[in-house]
């Protein structure tokens, strides 16, 4: 009988066998399950934590020998040069934008025309570019300004003065002479372009490309108006005034010296007319006196010589340094008149005290894709004007008999 019920036991499950239902079996065993999982994340955990403290570790090591030296001052310009380089490439000014500069002139927000101010990187580089050209702006006095014009005040005479004795009345001294010169701004503007393809070569270096591109615009411009310009939105320059024999002069105008021929230089004493318009000038400006002649010119006086034959021409004795006529500077302009009858071919004149050239710091760029597809027109802008301040401060040489 006993055999007989173990041989029916056999055919009962686990659960059966033990008692329990088949949901607890179940239920126990998910709980065995879990309990094996979680304790499987916890090695997993344990052994990652390991690892990564051995690579922390390593990397230290590493580092510590090939790391270069962290910058001990913030690149503050970097965020900038970035932005504006998307800016030319694509237009893309949400850079800009998000930008804050310090002061005016490196402000990226402007009016609603669109444009951007260039980052100062960029304006010192064109900025330096002008000043080493064969320019008046190396001669003249330069100033910034903020407003509209830039007004001089001149006393173009001197106080007077006399011997008083003890006993007699001192009499009335003349009283100076004060004049105001207005020189009003003018827009000065470059336009270089670009194809889009160019643009978007990665090794195209385009803010060196403009700034070359527009500092060579400028100093056509500027070198022209300095000289020539006639004051209607443009720079007044100093061979507009009316120019009048030296003997004749008042203030206003520009006294000039005859070369004594009638279209060249002398033939029998050719240097005279450059010793007479050196002296022309008065002492006090003479002293830091400065020649601006053209290249043809320069080819012509070089050859003068004095009545001991001497050349009154010399180069500069050091790299940089400007040849000399006289001793004195020589600035080659090619916007200086030729030799020809009645032409005013070489000036000389403390231009420093002659010649007052006042602009705004700030350069603009306007990035224009749609006028002239494929290429991208970069309009560029900034206000600058110029006029002469001291009209005794500049004596001409007259290519004429009288």
């Amino acid at each position: 009988m006993t055999e007989m019920k173990s041989r029916a036991g056999e055919g009962l499950s686990p659960a059966q066998s033990s008692g329990q239902s088949p949901a607890a079996e179940a239920k126990a065993a998910m709980a065995g399950f879990l309990s094996e999982f979680n304790r499987f994340q916890d090695d997993v955990k344990s052994t990652l934590k390991l690892q990564e403290e051995r690579l922390t570790m390593l990397n230290a090591k590493t580092m510590a020998y090939g790391r270069p030296a962290l910058s001990v001052r913030a690149e503050v310009e970097a965020p900038h040069q970035k932005a504006f380089n998307a800016y030319l490439r694509s237009g893309d000014d949400d850079g800009l934008r998000g930008l804050t500069l310090e002061g005016k002139a490196m402000s990226t927000a402007v009016a609603a025309d669109g444009g951007y101010l260039v980052d100062p990187q960029t304006a010192e580089r064109i900025q330096s570019m002008l000043l080493s050209t064969a320019s008046l702006r190396t001669l003249a006095n330069v100033v910034q300004v903020e407003a509209t014009s830039f007004d001089v005040i001149v006393d173009r005479s001197e106080v007077g003065s006399g011997w008083a004795t003890e006993a007699a009345a001192t009499t009335e001294s003349a009283t100076p002479v004060i004049e105001r010169i207005s020189i009003k701004l003018h827009e000065l503007a470059a336009m270089p372009k670009a194809s889009q393809r160019l643009l978007d070569d990665s090794a195209f270096d385009v803010e060196g490309w403009l700034t070359e591109k527009i500092a060579t615009r400028f100093t056509r411009a500027e070198a022209s108006a300095f000289i020539n310009g006639d004051g209607v939105d443009k720079p007044r320059g100093f061979l507009t005034p009316t120019k009048v024999a030296d003997a004749s002069w008042v203030w206003g105008q520009i006294g000039y010296v005859p070369t004594g021929a009638a279209a060249d230089f002398s033939a029998s004493d050719p240097a005279d007319c450059i010793i007479n318009l050196v002296y022309a000038l008065g002492a006090d400006y003479r002293a830091n006196g400065t020649f601006v002649m053209n290249s043809k010119t320069v080819g012509a006086v070089r050859k003068m010589k004095d009545a001991d034959g001497r050349f009154l021409w010399s180069d500069g004795l050091a790299a940089g340094e400007p040849s000399r006529l006289m001793g004195y500077p020589v600035l080659v302009s090619e916007d200086m008149p030729d030799i020809a009858a009645n032409a005013y071919a070489v000036a000389f004149g403390d231009f420093r005290a002659a010649y007052t050239i006042a602009e705004r710091p700030d350069l603009r760029i306007l990035r224009d894709p749609f006028s002239a597809k494929p290429n991208v027109l970069f309009y560029a802008n900034k206000r600058a004007g110029g006029d002469i301040t001291d009209y005794a401060a500049i004596k001409l040489l007259k290519i004429a008999v009288s």
